[in-house]
């Protein structure tokens, strides 16, 4: 288990998304402050990145127009950023390479293997079951 986790989270991903990722799309983004997806894109814009919310409402959150789809959204994203149920999150992670992301993030506890195994057999880096702001901080300490 360890070294698959491991392999989840390879460290050359994780770093190369948090630095040269500037457009997140962040799938399940609502404009709920409540949710973790909020305070975690509110951290994002913190750091310069463009947030993009993905949610079937299309919301307007922290101030950057929602779309209803990652197909929808009219300009090149960089990450897709997955907070939806291990069992929905695999579409996403699909759809996130056919789109021409260069990197799919499900986030802490979100975790389908075989969309791993898909998304990097597609040559997009992935990490799985962590958050940006927990990276970050293994960073910073």
């Amino acid at each position: 288990m360890g070294l698959m986790t491991e392999s989840w989270q390879e460290q050359k991903y994780v770093d190369q998304m948090l630095d040269e990722g500037e457009t997140w799309a962040i799938v399940g983004l609502s404009g709920d402050p409540g949710r973790t997806a909020y305070r975690i894109a509110a951290a994002l814009q913190q750091r310069g990145k463009r947030i993009v919310p993905i949610h079937p409402g299309a919301p307007t959150v922290l101030g950057e127009q929602g779309y209803a789809s990652l197909t929808e959204v009219p300009f090149p994203v960089d990450l897709v950023d997955v907070f939806r149920r291990s069992e929905a999150a695999g579409e996403f992670a699909d759809e996130a390479v056919r789109i021409g992301a260069k990197g799919v993030w499900f986030q802490l506890g979100v975790v389908d293997e075989e969309a791993f195994e898909r998304t990097r057999r597609a040559g997009v880096p992935m990490v799985m079951d962590t958050c940006p702001l927990i990276e970050w901080g293994r960073r910073a300490a």
